[in-house]
C-alpha cells in the first residue's frame, strides 16, 4: 500500500493527514502538493499528521527528504521561507535523533517534528482545531 494524503485548510493553517507505507518518492511529490495548497490559500503554517504512516525510513532517505523539503520551500513561488511545518510522527517513522529535521533546519526551513498534535499546535501558536474543511490538493 502506498502513501495516502488528505490536505485540508483549517483556520490559519493547512492540515495534512498521511497514512500508508512511507515512500521517499511519494513523500517528495506530496510535499510539492502541500506547498501548492499553501500558496493557493496564502497560509504559512502546516501540520503534517503522519502518525498512521508505517515503515522505517533509512538515514539516507531522511537526509534526502530534509534536503528536498528545504530546497522546495526556498524556491516555491508563493510560499514564504518563514512558513512553519510541524510534523507529527511516531517511531520508527519519527527518528528519535531528528536527523531529517536537522538537515532541513540547517538549510533554512522552519520545521520541527513532534510525537503529539498538542505540542505541534503549540509550537505553531494555534489552538487545536476541530475538523478543517477539505481542500482540493
Amino acid at each position: 500500500m502506498g502513501m495516502i494524503f488528505k490536505i485540508s485548510a483549517g483556520s490559519g493553517f493547512l492540515h495534512v493527514s498521511a497514512t500508508g507505507e512511507f515512500s521517499l518518492g511519494e513523500a517528495k511529490r506530496t510535499f510539492l502538493e502541500v506547498l501548492d495548497a499553501l500558496a493557493r490559500h496564502n497560509l504559512e503554517k502546516v501540520v503534517i499528521d503522519g502518525r498512521k504512516l508505517t515503515g522505517e525510513p533509512k538515514t539516507i532517505e531522511r537526509f534526502y527528504y530534509g534536503e528536498f523539503a528545504a530546497q522546495a520551500v526556498a524556491s516555491f513561488r508563493g510560499v514564504s521561507r518563514a512558513s512553519k511545518f510541524a510534523y507529527v510522527l511516531e517511531p520508527p517513522v519519527l527518528d528519535p535523533g531528528r536527523f531529517g529535521e536537522t538537515v532541513a533546519v540547517n538549510r533554512g526551513m522552519n520545521v520541527k517534528a513532534f510525537e503529539n498534535l498538542e505540542d505541534a499546535f503549540g509550537w505553531l501558536g494555534l489552538a487545536p482545531a476541530k475538523k478543517p474543511d477539505e481542500v482540493d490538493a
